[in-house]
């Protein structure tokens, strides 16, 4: 067994990757894919509009701590799913953290910080913030 963690985009849930995780399960029967959905929050840079989003994003400038509210509780979350599986039996060196975008951002973001080693992070058209 393995676990994926693969988190969506600004504006994204994780719904939204269903489909394309589906397929790729068909050839991985070993593999759980788990699909969380950010909560809804005022994002600065889109006029304060509420949508899915892991962190708040102030301005296309330099993403860093001072331009990502709220980016540290989602990494705690994605940290607790981690656990939560490695719990279920799945050992860390079984679990790969991704994401699109935002959601790659924050899984390069929680994989540097994290104190264990993961099997690995996929970042796709991502940043480290």
């Amino acid at each position: 067994t393995a676990a994926v963690v693969f988190l969506h985009g600004l504006g994204d849930t994780g719904h939204g990757w269903s489909d394309a995780m589906a397929m790729l399960a068909k050839g991985l029967p070993h593999v759980k894919f788990v699909l969380p959905t950010a909560a809804s929050m005022p994002v600065t840079l889109n006029m304060g509009m509420r949508m899915p989003a892991w962190y708040d994003i102030k301005s296309l400038a330099r993403v860093n701590g001072d331009n990502a509210d709220g980016i540290d509780a989602s990494r705690d979350r994605v940290m607790a799913i981690i656990e939560k599986e490695v719990a279920g039996g799945i050992p860390l060196s079984r679990i790969v953290l991704g994401g699109f975008s935002q959601g790659a951002a924050l899984s390069l973001f929680s994989g540097y910080q994290s104190k264990t080693v993961l099997g690995g992070i996929i970042s796709m058209s991502g940043y480290l913030p």
